[in-house]
């Protein structure tokens, strides 16, 4: 009997993926359960120290433990996680080979240094006799896939959404059933919870929720119960639970685009729906969409990841040295002296996540008001966040800077005070989020500076926004 490596990175779970039916031998059977061309899978996940440098404590504790949920989906299947430390360029091959793969099965990487490694994954299968094997990817539509008549990406969100649902995507597939899945081999690596894993494991400063399909589905679930009707009127709202907060089950892969846009068809198209539902419905499947733009902007330019799209302001108007590092810190730390920024970065630092409108508020804030470059707030939120997607989070901060892709206009300054009365209207937000407001009623919240005395411990604004925010409109016009 053949055997085959299911090689998992971005899709930590077992229904809706098309690789691992690939790997069973499965895909295109007409029943879940069909022997088809059987074959042993051996179960894998490389931890890759590239990848790891790169990510914050409170990133690689939320991976052990959708990893050890895996591994207990594989083993109620009757298998085993083999879980390993190295480079995937040797540690895949070496595998393949203990075990006596023909074929590595993966779902295609599409990040500039994923797909490069798998190229050369790749080759050294080859040197073996061995095939990497893509299937299927993070996305309801590949990146790359949705052009413009001419053949030409689109840089623009709107007619990328218009073509992206003309173009449309396969329905889910099914979790296979009676996967032969072999023993891990001696020396192959340890389960989720050995020797592997121990740099995971230990417990950052940050409440990490939840981890793994089972519970990335039951979140899905309650939200299509008891949020979507709501999520188009309070989806801004970071005082309110008006999100899915599935941005880093997707990231994880732990649930597939793919089965929550199969589900918002199924809502869309009943006609007994409230209007709040159908609403929701579109506005949840945009934010989807807005995913797979950024997948595809940093698929067809590579170098977006880390350099500005458009050159919006001359070099001299960015602050350097130590004046940047101490803007930076203050920032980071929630200290800047305007709740909403504080509350969000506070809430950062102890979540591991930060709603998307205080995203764009703090991300303004650092380019605009603070006068630091995109990259160095980029940077800090990918080691900070669970759901850290390079795409999304470095286009996105491209989107506020006025840098990127469908970007918005220069002269579009969040005022961190307005945002918050605005989204934030009683202050409750903030007063979570930042303690020594906690005695502070109302909307007053958001100008502790108009207060008699500043309350205790809170430091006072470390800038004028008006004034920052005509420097930043100089400096935009100088270009």
């Amino acid at each position: 009997m053949a055997r085959t490596v299911m090689w998992f990175r971005r899709d930590l779970r077992l229904a809706d993926n098309p690789a691992l039916l690939a790997a069973a031998g499965r895909l295109g059977t007409r029943e879940p359960g069909a022997p088809g061309d059987q074959r042993e899978v051996l179960a894998l996940y490389v931890l890759d120290p590239h990848l790891l440098s790169r990510a914050g404590a409170p990133r690689r504790a939320y991976l052990h433990e959708s990893l050890r949920a895996l591994a207990e989906a594989i083993e109620d299947a009757g298998g085993r996680l083999a879980v390993v430390t190295g480079d995937p360029v040797v540690e895949v091959p070496r595998v393949a080979n203990r075990v006596g793969a023909e074929e590595v099965h993966v779902a295609a990487d599409f990040a500039p240094y994923g797909a490069a490694r798998d190229d050369a994954v790749e080759q050294a299968l080859t040197a073996q006799d061995r095939r990497l094997v893509r299937t299927g990817s993070p996305y309801a539509v590949a990146p790359g896939r949705v052009r413009k008549g001419d053949g030409e990406p689109y840089r623009v969100f709107t007619p990328f959404r218009a073509a992206w649902l003309d173009h449309g995507w396969r329905a889910p597939v099914p979790a296979p059933d009676g996967v032969r899945w072999l023993e891990k081999p001696r020396g192959a690596g340890g389960a989720a919870d050995g020797e592997g894993t121990r740099a995971l494991a230990a417990r950052p400063d940050v409440d990490v929720p939840e981890a793994g399909e089972g519970a990335a589905r039951a979140l899905w679930e309650e939200f299509l119960d008891d949020g979507l009707d709501r999520y188009q009127q309070d989806r801004d709202r970071p005082d309110l639970a008006g999100t899915s907060r599935l941005s880093i089950a997707l990231r994880w892969g732990e649930i597939h685009p793919r089965t929550l846009l199969a589900d918002l068809t199924r809502l869309g198209q009943d006609g007994r729906r409230s209007s709040g539902m159908h609403d929701g419905v579109a506005s949840f499947r945009s934010e989807l969409a807005w995913r797979e733009f950024f997948a595809d902007a940093l698929w067809h330019t590579p170098t977006s990841a880390r350099t500005s799209l458009h050159a919006v302001v001359p070099e001299d108007a960015w602050v350097d040295g130590v004046d940047e590092d101490a803007a930076l810190e203050a920032w980071a730390a929630g200290r800047t002296g305007y709740p909403f920024v504080d509350a969000g970065m506070r809430q950062l630092a102890a979540a591991g996540w930060m709603h998307g409108r205080v995203r764009m508020v703090t991300a303004s804030f650092l380019v605009k008001d603070l006068h630091v470059r995109w990259q160095r707030g980029a940077r800090h939120f990918m080691r900070h966040l669970l759901d850290g997607d390079l795409a999304s989070n470095q286009h996105n901060w491209q989107w506020v800077a006025g840098t990127g892709l469908d970007a918005a206009p220069y002269f579009r300054i969040f005022n961190p005070v307005t945002q918050g009365t605005k989204f934030d209207p009683h202050g409750d937000y903030v007063r979570r989020w930042v303690p020594e407001l906690r005695d502070v009623p109302g909307a007053v919240v958001h100008e502790p500076w108009r207060l008699r005395e500043t309350p205790a411990g809170y430091p006072e604004r470390m800038l004028d926004h008006a004034v920052e925010r005509k420097v930043a409109l100089d400096a935009y016009g100088r270009r």
